[in-house]
């Protein structure tokens, strides 16, 4: 496969383990102390110029029983810069474990995904020192990111930043009638730092 040098680079930021400690301990009233995996698929089941990644996330309290499993495919977009598309799993529970057990991502096809029309997002590039970068991903204006659970509607605000030091998830819950925020990052991002890198499991072509 051939990536473009921005999507290794932006995918090799989100690759890996994170964790959000420092700021559940400062604010336990706000902030969970989440567990967040981004992990790189084995195989390549879309187009050959994107990477795939693998997300879940668990309660510090409860990481065997991770939940919000979800694939990201990070991609050339129609106008030449890149976008994040989301996906969803039609059966999460069959592939939960998997951030920490990426063999279990091995038997994943595109038969066990659906495409989620209005989940994607636009990202921006911004040079920092030392050839390091910050990324910005946000959904396009007017999109409106919804999927089914437990046969509801849901919907989603989702966005994050991304830079070596930190990973910055804007994510919230959406009531679909009002546009209220439900949960997620209601005073703002939850601040995740890498605790272990999984960017060499992403290929290493370029083009």
């Amino acid at each position: 496969m051939s990536v473009s040098t921005e999507i290794m680079t932006l995918a090799g930021y989100l690759a890996g383990e994170f964790d959000n400690k420092a700021q559940a301990i400062e604010e336990p009233a706000w902030y969970v102390h989440l567990r967040l995996w981004k992990r790189p698929l084995p195989v390549q089941l879309f187009s050959q110029n994107s990477l795939i990644l693998f997300a879940e996330q668990a309660n510090i309290v409860s990481l065997d029983k991770p939940y919000r499993q979800r694939i990201l495919e990070i991609g050339p977009s129609a106008d030449g810069g890149v976008q994040v598309q989301y996906h969803q799993l039609k059966d999460p529970a069959a592939f939960r474990g998997a951030g920490a057990n990426p063999e279990l991502l091995s038997r994943l096809t595109p038969d066990d995904m659906e495409f989620l029309p209005g989940c994607t997002l636009k990202v921006t590039q911004q040079p920092l020192e030392a050839g390091e970068y910050q990324y910005q991903a946000t959904l396009r204006p007017g999109a409106r990111c919804c999927f089914t659970y437990q046969e509801e509607i849901r919907q989603v605000s989702l966005g994050f930043e991304a830079t070596p030091a930190q990973l910055l998830v804007y994510d919230k819950g959406i009531d679909p009638a009002t546009g209220k925020a439900l949960w997620g990052a209601l005073l703002g991002p939850f601040r995740f730092t890498k605790c272990q890198d999984f960017s060499r499991e992403l290929p290493i072509e370029k083009s």
